[in-house]
């Protein structure tokens, strides 16, 4: 048995996903680590109900009907609500308007579906690390196809090779995607529905992460003191104070058994399943509005949903590795992760795609060699650095890690010292970061408007779509960044966080070798530089 490594200030994970919830407010705050330790109700609050208006505000104020900004927003001196409601698509029937039965059954149905493949196909038992309340919880594997071969971590069947070649369910839902988009192209009834009940699917997205969160809650108060079911409350999470232990998670791993499927980890299914596959499906969905608005499909569309798609199989192929990761370890199941799983992630990482569906600038050649060159980049950093803690965490003699130094700590963990983790005591961050630049990158100086058929711009760049409607820059020119280049300020925003909350937590737990340590690698993300 590997001895135990520790390395807990290098926590793997695959992306944004892993870190879904936006810390921006709670710098603001407060700019410590201690912050959601110390339950700061403004913060919890400003969150839970100000991050939903945020994603609609990003919804209506980059639109198909009028521009992006809408052009009313541009003039704030003679700003008129009636005229931006009619600019940004508000519903004719107000507020009630932005739900609809229709989406919000269309949404349950895909969930129930994405629950059913998880119970039904083949699957890898993985047990997860040790709870502080003793014994390790098992986990059910599926989210991808895979080849069978052995599985080196904890199995519930003690080290036997548990994978085998089958069609797992994020592999399945994109199959079906595939041959319906093969029969009917961008008229696919998928496509067509998410584009005509995009703002309704949005609202049911909402409604069910506030509904997941509030009955994990309340389910948490059932929880016993060394119970034999492993339920254990998150040490974070139960503060006392009802509106914070509701949005951080109360209960540490919440579980349910559901009729006819089993037993379902409700925070790691959340993780990887339903909204990166929508994630997914929302780009592919407006690959197939561009097609519909233009007759083609530029490279710029193409390689973001590529790019996006491959970095999520990317986590779903790695799907085990996200049982070490302090969402699964250490965070509970509330507000944060139920409406960054389930919402941010599907619409807000799909906004470039979104806007590029109706601005549909080209990279060229240089252009997209240039992006794929950064993708490569980030990735190897990214990977070859997780891959490389990973290896020290679980086989510390293998030779692509014997030769590497340490620091032996008080509490019995070794912290890498040199390697990639001698560069920087987060060399993954800066990885991961460089490869979210192609995501807003392809988007250029962001900014358009729509004019009316037959308005026949003279502006050098139109676009003419197959309804006679033409896209222009115009004055909305570089407007459209704080939408388009949101995810990569959020993202560097939100890593920045990450770290100072992990240094504060190692330097409890390590005292005085953490200290040594960070005198032996200085930097925190970017050599040099931070």
């Amino acid at each position: 048995m590997a001895p135990n490594t520790g390395f807990e200030h290098g926590y793997e994970f695959f992306g944004p996903q892993v870190f879904p919830y936006f810390p921006l407010l709670d710098l603001i705050f407060a700019l410590n680590a201690d912050f959601w330790e110390t339950g700061h109700r403004p913060g919890a609050f400003g969150i839970s109900f100000g991050l939903p208006l945020l994603v609609y505000a990003f919804t209506f104020a980059c639109n198909d009907i009028s521009g992006c900004p809408a052009p009313a927003l541009l003039s704030p001196s003679t700003l008129s609500i009636d005229e931006l409601k009619h600019q940004v698509g508000w519903p004719e029937d107000g507020i009630w308007g932005l739900a609809s039965w229709k989406a919000t059954g269309a949404l349950l149905a895909y969930y129930a579906l994405n629950m059913v493949l998880y119970c039904i196909l083949p699957a890898t038992h993985v047990e997860g690390t040790v709870l502080a309340s003793g014994g390790r919880l098992k986990y059910k594997l599926n989210s991808e196809w895979r080849i069978a071969h052995p599985l080196q971590s904890h199995s519930a069947d003690k080290g036997v090779p548990t994978r085998v070649a089958a069609m797992y369910s994020n592999s399945v839902t994109l199959a079906v995607l595939a041959a319906g988009t093969a029969a009917r192209g961008a008229e696919f009834v998928v496509w067509r529905f998410i584009d005509e009940n995009f703002v309704q699917l949005l609202t049911a997205s909402i409604g069910i992460s506030y509904a997941l969160s509030t009955f994990v809650y309340v389910r948490s108060f059932s929880v016993k003191q060394g119970n034999k079911e492993g339920r254990e409350l998150a040490a974070g999470g139960h503060s006392g104070n009802l509106l914070y232990d509701w949005f951080i998670g109360r209960e540490l791993n919440p579980r349910v058994v559901i009729p006819f499927i089993g037993e379902v980890d409700i925070k790691e299914w959340c993780e990887l399943r339903p909204g990166m596959m929508g994630w997914i499906i929302l780009n592919c969905a407006w690959c197939a509005r561009q097609y519909r608005n233009f007759g083609y499909v530029t490279d710029s569309i193409v390689c973001i949903t590529v790019v996006q798609a491959v970095y999520i199989v990317d986590s779903w192929w790695n799907e085990a590795a996200i049982l070490t990761t302090m969402d699964i370890t250490t965070d509970g199941f509330g507000m944060m992760l139920a409406f960054g799983d389930l919402v941010w992630v599907p619409f807000v990482y799909s906004l470039q795609t979104r806007y590029l569906s109706v601005h549909p600038l080209s990279l060229g050649p240089v252009g997209l060699l240039a992006m794929l060159g950064l993708i490569g980049v980030g990735f190897y950093i990214f990977r070859s650095a997780n891959s490389q803690k990973n290896m020290f965490r679980t086989n510390p003699i293998d030779p692509s890690v014997a030769h590497l130094e340490y620091l032996e700590t008080k509490a019995g963990s070794r912290l890498l010292t040199t390697g990639w983790w001698g560069v920087a005591r987060h060399i993954n961050y800066l990885g991961d970061w460089i490869q979210s630049w192609p995501y807003s990158l392809p988007t250029g100086l962001a900014g358009y408007q729509v004019l009316a058929a037959g308005a026949r711009s003279s502006e050098e760049g139109a676009y003419v779509m197959r309804d006679g409607r033409e896209v222009v820059a115009g004055d909305a020119r570089g407007w459209g960044m704080l939408v388009t280049y949101f995810y990569i300020v959020y993202f560097a925003v939100l890593l920045i966080h990450r770290d100072r909350r992990d240094d504060e937590k190692c330097q409890r737990k390590y005292g005085d070798d953490w200290t040594k340590y960070k005198k032996i690698v200085r930097w925190r993300i970017v050599p040099g530089l931070y």
